[in-house]
């Protein structure tokens, strides 16, 4: 089956500070989103990618795109992206015509994630028809209920969720017309809203989502970035 990445950078950044979406910050010369993009690449060369941006960030992308060295200038698809998460994954879905295929859908944020994990995700999604990548939460947690009062929980219990997430297309495609209306932070719950299982999979601590300055700054030390 055709393999397609969906990598979804359609935020604002407003965490990040500055007047520039946090997907178009330099890291180790390149932007973020750059990085993400190549991740996949990487992998698999004949991965279908997908980038769905903010409308009006399209032409900066194009016009970086268009100084890159010929060898860096990945192969991809862009579309303008939606007022939520939830329309700017359907808006890189439209894009898929081969539903039997293997769609990965990921944060343009998440420029670390190694072709492992990727290649971890396909196989699995191939066998169970949806995988999703979670990590142990190393932080206490508290519940806090309705009145505001709170109380120790077990974190043991708990796994933090991370992406590509990983499906057959048709079936998201699928959970997302089924449930047209509702908005989801992540796409193994829409998939879970129309009654299906998410096979979860190890994840990567290193695999993470850079949302403040203080993520770009573990970014770039990962990265073995100096500045």
């Amino acid at each position: 089956m055709k393999q397609y990445a969906v990598i979804v950078a359609g935020g604002s950044g407003t965490r990040m500070g500055g007047g520039i979406p946090k997907q178009f910050r330099s890291l180790s010369g390149k932007p973020m989103l750059w990085w993400t993009m190549k991740a996949f690449h990487n992998e698999n060369r004949d991965t279908n990618i997908i980038l769905v941006l903010p409308e009006e960030f399209i032409q900066l992308w194009n016009d970086f795109f268009n100084t890159l060295p010929e060898e860096d200038r990945i192969p991809h698809q862009t579309t303008a992206g939606g007022d939520s998460r939830t329309e700017s994954v359907k808006k890189g879905l439209t894009l898929i015509k081969e539903e039997d295929s293997i769609v990965a859908i990921h944060d343009g944020a998440r420029p670390l994630v190694k072709p492992e994990l990727i290649k971890k995700g396909w196989k699995i999604a191939g066998e169970k028809r949806a995988a999703l990548p979670v990590i142990p939460v190393s932080d206490s947690l508290r519940e806090i209920n309705e009145k505001g009062e709170s109380k120790a929980t077990d974190r043991e219990r708990f796994r933090a969720v991370q992406t590509p997430q990983v499906f057959h297309t048709a079936l998201l495609k699928r959970a997302y017309e089924e449930t047209q209306g509702s908005v989801f932070t992540d796409d193994a719950s829409v998939v879970e809203a129309i009654g299906m299982k998410v096979t979860l999979f190890d994840g990567d601590p290193s695999n993470l989502k850079i949302t403040t300055p203080a993520d770009m700054a573990v970014a770039k030390i990962l990265m073995g970035e100096n500045a």
